[in-house]
């Protein structure tokens, strides 16, 4: 007969792997789920956009815009310059 570490060794592994089992198939099903479809207009949209201040060089990154131009935010009363992308 087994002694009693041995079953709780086994019964420790059967648990961890049922939970790996259950945490890779949530994982795998959740790639097959849909995108969602875009926002309507006038809602927010995701950009990628960056200024700096001409005054005080305080540089600043918009995400969330309700528009794909937005105008430049304002800093030390003067508007933003637009920073260009090194790489894109």
């Amino acid at each position: 007969m087994p002694a009693l570490s041995t079953i709780i060794w086994v019964g420790i592994g059967v648990v961890g792997g049922y939970i790996l089992w259950k945490s890779g198939i949530g994982m795998l099903r959740s790639f097959t789920t849909p995108l969602p479809p875009p926002p309507p207009a006038g809602e927010m949209r995701k950009i990628n956009v960056r200024y700096r201040c001409s005054v005080c060089g305080l540089e600043l990154k918009m995400t969330l815009a309700p528009d794909e131009d937005p105008p430049p935010p304002r800093h030390c009363l003067e508007d933003m310059d637009l920073v260009a992308p090194v790489f894109e």
